[in-house]
């Protein structure tokens, strides 16, 4: 027999099977040249069926119920296209199935590329956080409109423009090295706009010092107290004092010479006195052998995600968070925080950029050999008057106010 009807998943199911060693044919009222095939044995199969010169070319696309209604109407206007191009639907098929997905593509271009790049701990991030929806998805199934969906609700979640920015960058970044290694042929994120990178100026002032200075001594976590205070302390980004390690720190000089920074040039950090006794006090606690300032149980070794933390704080001190609030406070405004201080206190725009390893030409050309001890003098001297703005007038108050809260500290 041959029926139309609009296929749906319950007509579907009702179809009876034809008597031992026949076959019926169904087409879809919707989608012509979509047909369903029912064997004697019940088997109900999908097919896109095409005339090809004087031949009738009948095309399966799988197998209900494994293959809804839905998804059949979905792939058969793909055959029915590789048809008007002359191209059989089949090799179109094989050829889909041997096409790396976004996560194998990722994972390749991480083995082969990736890897090389200073940024490449930043990328692995952005992919873990933000990509996971693309990551079971062919290279060739993906739209402009998808990328530009996730980037819109990276958007609504609040998320910076850098941010979204440097989303959009990992995945055109991955599209171009897929043209190149002849995995794709075009690139979805061409023509999806860049967002605007809001500037900000937000850092702790004095009023706010006293009550954050307190609700990081009732900090239970000693370690990310601890890393909060150095953030504070030493103006470092996230991912340097994350990865911090014993061996760059010279506690009897006061320094930490940082390795690996974002411009790919080392760094001397100057340590403050109040830096270098949170320091101290953490070596002493410290196994024997550590290397990581900061351990932690993930696949890089440290701690990996101290926002939480950040949030708690800022919530015990009534300080607003986040970038969504016009006077919320993050984690990188502490490092303008101290920046901010050293200006307070009389510091110049090259000794500030040197101190936060600012890439400025204009600012360090008078530096062509840094010298540490002007640098030094100034972050001491932010240190000192955030620690007196902040109630504490005597250098290394912070330290016995810390351990005051020692009955709540967890791992060191």
């Amino acid at each position: 027999m041959v029926d139309r009807f609009r296929f749906g998943k319950e007509r579907t199911e009702a179809l009876v099977a034809p008597a031992s060693g026949g076959r019926a044919t169904c087409y879809d009222t919707e989608i012509p040249k979509l047909a369903v095939r029912i064997t004697s044995a019940g088997t109900k199969s999908f097919y896109v069926v095409k005339r090809t010169g004087r031949e009738m070319v009948w095309f399966k696309l799988g197998v209900f119920p494994d293959m809804s209604v839905e998804q059949a109407r979905k792939e058969a206007p793909k055959s029915l296209a590789a048809f008007a191009s002359d191209q059989n639907p089949a090799d179109v098929r094989r050829a889909q199935k041997q096409e790396p997905t976004f996560r194998e593509m990722f994972k390749e271009y991480g083995e082969r590329h990736g890897i090389k790049k200073r940024s490449w701990t930043t990328d692995q991030s952005l992919y873990a956080n933000h990509l996971q929806s693309l990551a079971p998805r062919k290279l060739t199934t993906m739209s402009r409109a998808m990328i530009s969906r996730i980037l819109s609700d990276l958007e609504r979640e609040g998320k910076a423009g850098a941010t979204i920015n440097n989303v959009r960058a990992l995945v055109s970044t991955i599209y171009g090295r897929a043209i190149e290694w002849g995995h794709a042929t075009t690139n979805p994120v061409t023509g999806i706009r860049t967002r605007a990178k809001v500037k900000r100026d937000r850092f702790l002032q004095a009023d706010e010092l006293p009550r954050f200075f307190q609700s990081v001594a009732e900090e239970p976590n000693g370690r990310l107290r601890d890393y909060i205070l150095l953030a504070l302390l030493t103006g470092a980004r996230r991912s340097n004092l994350l990865a911090m390690r014993w061996a760059e720190i010279n506690l009897p000089d006061s320094v930490w010479r940082m390795s690996d920074t974002k411009f790919g040039t080392p760094q001397n950090v100057t340590l403050s006195p109040e830096a270098v006794t949170i320091l101290q006090a953490r070596k002493e606690a410290a196994k024997p052998g550590a290397v990581l300032v900061f351990p932690g149980t993930g696949a890089s070794g440290h701690i990996e995600e101290p926002k939480k933390a950040v949030i708690r704080i800022m919530a015990r001190a009534g300080i607003p968070y986040g970038r969504n609030d016009p006077d919320g406070v993050t984690l990188h405004d502490l490092r303008r925080t101290l920046g901010s201080w050293q200006a307070k206190t009389g510091a110049s725009l090259a000794i500030i950029g040197n101190s936060l390893n600012h890439k400025s030409q204009q600012a360090m050309a008078i530096y062509a050999r840094p010298d540490l001890d002007p640098v030094r003098a100034s972050v001491n001297t932010a240190t000192a008057a955030m620690m007196e703005a902040g109630g504490m007038k005597q250098k290394l108050a912070v330290v016995p106010l810390l351990r005051r809260a020692g009955a709540t500290r967890k791992s060191p």
